[in-house]
């Protein structure tokens, strides 16, 4: 893997992602160049229009990384790629339409962009059936040892084996079978060393692993290597000295904090002024189908422990919560609407939450902002859970797009490993990321209760 922008990256996705987006490149090109051939009889291949290219290839891009076409199912399975590429495709054209609306200086003649179109696409699912051997292979792998023997180094071992593992075992070195690390290395042909061992009361072979990382190979303690290999921080192995002393939770987040900031004022009055007839719609449905309000206000706990008031769509009935207690969303929960079993799929209910983004109460992305009375809960029972709050709460988040709807404390310790990795490796780019992946979980809508 490859650390970009302080997020851990899969060198087969950035190799078949570079390719991509060389292929949409040429694609644009020979789709403008055919089109100007049939109205011509001739060719231009000038630099003139290098911004249309890359308004084409971009926004193509920016959809596949959407809709899940660089996850591992898509590069192991040519057929299940195929399937994201056209709903890919069709959400790109909708994306260039928009562009094309803001910029007409790099629009497309919609003869080119149909070629372009269908080049870009024979060849992309070409590429995936030539080279989906070697991206899902064993090539592309590295080849770790493991220091130790124990639970950690079984845990290792059993996600080298899960589907779409970027690494493969070579070794377990037990510290008590003596000297001569650097040698066991070179014969096992390891590029990573992990440090697996349950406890450090004996001393470590630091000459040793000292000697193994100068000549260049790459050493790991546990908790680091497990949080690169899953994108999420392991409770398990977590202790304080590590998230005082690893790279994250940085004070530099004062420019990227602006900028985020100003994206969530223009984003959300954007999103309310194109969404507010289909809010009001949906309100009025709400209001036919059952008594009551159709949008109510819910405290739920934001940026370091202050709570806010949440306004959403009413989903479920009056009665949801007798007395006032919270009550975890279950699957096909009773208390849920027929109209709010919709919104909830579609995740209509949450556009009101864009005013308490525009109110800077809430980011756009962020972790899911939680009821006091499951905050309260919850930081007794698991720990590190508070510094979750040291973000603005979103109304997606790296936790959401990873992690199923959560509605127990195992499944709220499952999404706290997601949110805590975002909280350490916050950047705009993982924003973006997550902004973008939120299509995939709004197409395909396996979590919404």
């Amino acid at each position: 893997m490859i650390r970009l922008f302080k997020h851990y990256v899969p060198y087969a996705v950035l190799i078949l992602g570079a390719i991509d987006l060389a292929l949409l490149l040429l694609a644009a090109e020979a789709g403008w160049a055919t089109r100007l051939w049939q109205l011509s009889g001739r060719f231009d291949a000038g630099a003139a229009r290098l911004p249309n290219l890359l308004a084409f290839a971009g926004t193509l891009q920016a959809a596949m990384v959407a809709v899940g076409v660089y996850g591992v199912q898509a590069i192991r399975s040519v057929r299940f790629a195929i399937a994201r590429l056209l709903v890919a495709v069709a959400l790109g054209i909708i994306g260039l339409s928009l562009v094309f609306f803001l910029a007409p200086p790099v629009s497309f003649w919609r003869s080119s962009l149909l070629y372009a179109t269908w080049f870009g696409l024979a060849g992309m699912i070409l590429v995936r059936i030539l080279l989906r051997d070697v991206l899902g292979g064993e090539k592309f792998k590295r080849r770790v040892m493991v220091l130790g023997a124990g639970a950690r180094a079984a845990r290792i071992e059993a996600l080298a084996k899960g589907s779409g593992a970027g690494f493969t075992v070579v070794g377990c070195v037990d510290l008590g079978e003596g000297p001569g690390l650097p040698a066991r290395l070179l014969a096992m042909g390891a590029g990573e060393v992990v440090l697996a061992i349950e406890e450090r009361r004996n001393a470590l072979p630091l000459n040793d692993l000292l000697r193994i990382k100068t000549t260049g190979v790459q050493v790991h303690d546990f908790s680091t290597f497990i949080e690169r290999e899953t994108g999420r921080v392991d409770l398990d192995s977590l202790n304080p000295s590590w998230l005082i002393f690893s790279d994250g939770f940085s004070a530099g987040r004062r420019a990227s904090g602006i900028a985020k900031r100003l994206f969530d004022i223009a984003a959300s009055l954007i999103l309310l002024a194109f969404t507010v007839p289909l809010i009001a719609l949906t309100a009025l449905a709400i209001v036919l189908e059952s008594k009551g309000p159709a949008f109510f206000r819910q405290r739920r706990v934001g940026l370091y422990g202050v709570p806010f008031d949440l306004l959403k769509l009413r989903s479920m009935r009056l009665d949801a919560e007798v007395g006032g207690k919270a009550v975890w969303a279950q699957k096909d929960d009773p208390r849920v609407t027929r109209v709010g079993r919709i919104i909830r799929k579609l995740r209509i209910d949450e556009l009101p939450q864009a005013w308490s983004v525009l109110k800077g109460e809430m980011s756009f992305v962020g972790p899911r902002p939680e009821r006091p009375q499951f905050v309260a809960d919850l930081e007794a029972r698991l720990p590190y859970y508070a510094e979750r709050h040291v973000v603005k709460p979103g109304i997606t988040g790296w936790a959401q797009i990873n992690y199923p709807y959560g509605a127990s404390v195992e499944d709220a310790r499952e999404k706290l490993e997601f949110d805590l990795y975002y909280a350490k490796n916050y950047t705009p780019f993982l924003d973006l990321l997550i902004l973008l992946q939120t299509a995939r979980v709004v197409i395909w809508p396996e979590g919404a209760r």
